[in-house]
């Protein structure tokens, strides 16, 4: 089966046909992936390398928090992309994001203020989770329009912190 995978800016093109490899923009990559506990935390070997990742379904699609940058990634069908392409469809984006907390954590500050303009990649929240803080960053240029979390928060995961509105 073949997904187009966006991460930021850049769509690629990830096929899987067994759970032992998978092809990224043609290249194919060993992998092994496990879940860990039941949780959203992952363990994922690939072309030899460890890693560790939440992954957590959102509203707009996957936010995936690998070695301390969250990622915002939308996975679509090649086939569904195609059929909407030749249907004419596009799908719009809505107005606000809801930055939520990928993980159970503390809130070690809030860089933010109602009000403040933010451009994409700018570091929002820093969250601090099984001994790691993390730098939650804008996905996109806007305006923080609330602030519904404060350094010094004990946050769950999905928990909304803010809200970019542009």
């Amino acid at each position: 089966m073949k997904y187009l995978t966006t991460i930021g800016e850049k769509t690629y093109t990830i096929e899987i046909n067994d759970d032992q490899q998978v092809i990224v923009d043609g290249v194919p990559y060993p992998v092994d992936l496990e879940a860990v506990s039941g949780q959203p935390l992952y363990s994922l070997l690939i072309n030899n390398q460890s890693f560790e990742a939440f992954v957590d379904q959102g509203d707009e699609g996957w936010r995936v928090l690998l070695r301390g940058d969250l990622y915002d990634v939308k996975v679509e069908d090649e086939r569904a992309v195609r059929l909407a392409k030749s249907a004419g469809g596009a799908v719009a984006q809505s107005g606000d994001f809801h930055l939520k907390s990928p993980m159970p954590g503390l809130i070690v500050v809030i860089t933010v203020s109602e009000g403040q303009v933010v451009k994409k990649g700018d570091i929002l929240v820093i969250l601090e989770s099984m001994k790691m803080q993390n730098e939650l960053k804008s996905p996109r240029d806007g305006t923080i329009s609330r602030l519904k979390a404060k350094g010094g928060d004990t946050v769950e995961q999905n928990q909304i912190l803010l809200t970019v509105s542009g």
